[in-house]
């Protein structure tokens, strides 16, 4: 079976998880034996985030299974890729930022830019379907601080670099879908400070 691939971005609360949940368990209902995997991104580091994280695991259909990947996600997806096996990224937004804002106040920018290669070296080899789901934050005013700028930057490269390892693009608009096909195109670069 050949890999089916797909990004689905959007702002936030455009429907981004919701599109996703339902594309996998679409899947999931169409044969036996199929199973689907969430990894999760997102680190609960406050009331607020753990609200929020709460309330994205009861909105979950039942037996969708959960990986937590705040950092590690090539690795994830490595282990847990398989031809029966829809795979839900949720989201790339989150582990750019636990990679370009870490707790510990400093970013490693040597180790993002290797974790983030890895992820676009395997993305093409690994089989079965897999969903990422990203913000598109690029759509507003420009950012005042450097920081802000860089990650703006950094997330819209981060998003075109996995489209272009996908077969369909969805966006999100309002609750609706608005999905096409990827047409090959060269990959932004990488422009670290």
């Amino acid at each position: 079976m050949k890999p089916q691939h797909q990004l689905i971005v959007g702002g936030q609360r455009s429907g981004k998880s919701r599109h996703a949940e339902k594309l996998a368990q679409d899947w999931l209902n169409q044969a036996a034996g199929r199973r689907v995997t969430v990894l999760a991104t997102a680190l609960a580091l406050d009331e607020e985030m753990q609200a929020r994280i709460a309330r994205h695991q009861a909105d979950r259909p039942a037996g969708f299974a959960t990986v937590e990947a705040p950092l590690a996600l090539t690795t994830a997806l490595v282990q847990e890729a398989s031809a029966d096996n829809f795979i839900l990224v949720d989201c790339l937004t989150l582990w750019l930022t636990n990679w370009l804002m870490p707790i510990s106040g400093t970013a490693d920018l040597a180790a993002w830019e290797a974790e983030r290669q890895a992820l676009l070296q395997a993305l093409p080899t690994l089989p079965g379907r897999i969903v990422f789901v990203s913000n598109e934050v690029g759509w507003g005013v420009s950012p005042m601080s450097r920081e802000a700028r860089f990650y703006v930057d950094e997330l819209g490269r981060l998003n075109q670099a996995v489209a272009a390892r996908c077969q369909d693009l969805t966006l999100m608009v309002a609750g609706q879908a608005w999905s096409r096909p990827v047409q090959t195109q060269s990959e932004p670069s990488c422009n670290t400070p």
